[in-house]
């Protein structure tokens, strides 16, 4: 072998070792995008089977916007309007959802009386940089949670806006379970949710949904920052002819809330 040709060699080396370091790191996988979701775009276009490929902790909705997903421990959720939980088949499809394959490198507790302005305060220090992306765990014993749910929709959708002034809200009481979501920077706007946005799960998984608010009684949290973000976007169907250069900032400030 020449020198050159170990040079070669070498260096395709530590390309391959550098690749599949940085495919090893986790990230949050996300399918289609907020604003797609806001402008209607709720049929499924990934099966929950694929998207658990991707992840076994997250956040998400389904087919006709048929409830809230929860993703807890690799299995996956449904929160209808009716409030009853219920586990998804694998061949039930998504139109948007988070994930990431949850490995959390700090825990910690939450003081008593913690809630989600507080929570958010908090982990906002922890992380110090607005920049990255982290996915969360917080289980525990809550004094109240406060959740909403969305109707299934039919053709042709409305807007997402339009669709929560009928949104049904949950009031729960000294509830345990488990919140899951993401914090997401400010530069993907249009693309997810900036800020948090959580998802809860009671413990006996009868109750949840997107959480509107929440008071600690005893809780722990697990958080992972997140260094990449991949996005699978729809192949053809609406997607490929909706506008998506819409402002769509104050519809989600409302959807959110």
């Amino acid at each position: 072998m020449t020198k050159m040709s170990r040079y070669i060699l070498v260096c395709l080396l530590l390309l391959t070792w550098s690749s599949v370091v940085f495919a090893a790191q986790p990230a949050l996988v996300q399918i289609s995008t907020i604003d797609a979701l806001l402008g209607g775009m709720y049929d499924g276009v990934t099966t929950i089977g694929d998207l658990k490929q991707h992840g076994d902790l997250g956040i998400g909705t389904f087919d006709g916007l048929d409830g809230e997903m929860v993703v807890v421990d690799g299995q996956v959720f449904r929160v209808p309007a009716d409030g009853h939980v219920m586990p998804v088949s694998d061949n039930e499809t998504t139109p948007f959802a988070s994930v990431t394959r949850f490995a959390p490198t700090r825990h910690l507790s939450l003081e008593q009386g913690t809630d989600l302005a507080a929570f958010t305060a908090q982990m906002d220090k922890i992380m110090g940089s607005p920049n990255l992306f982290c996915a969360f765990k917080v289980e525990g014993l809550f004094k109240h949670v406060r959740t909403r749910s969305v109707p299934k929709q039919n053709k042709p959708y409305p807007p997402l806006v339009e669709v929560v002034k009928h949104q049904p809200v949950f009031e729960m009481d000294n509830v345990r379970g488990v919140l899951v979501g993401f914090y997401c920077p400010p530069f993907v706007k249009g693309v997810n949710v900036p800020g948090y946005h959580l998802h809860f799960l009671s413990a006996d998984q009868q109750q949840g949904g997107h959480v509107l608010a929440f008071d600690v009684e005893q809780a722990t949290v697990a958080l992972q920052p997140l260094h990449r973000f991949t996005l699978l976007l729809p192949q053809g169907g609406d997607f490929s002819t909706m506008d998506l250069e819409r402002d769509r900032g104050a519809e989600l400030e409302k959807v959110e809330k």
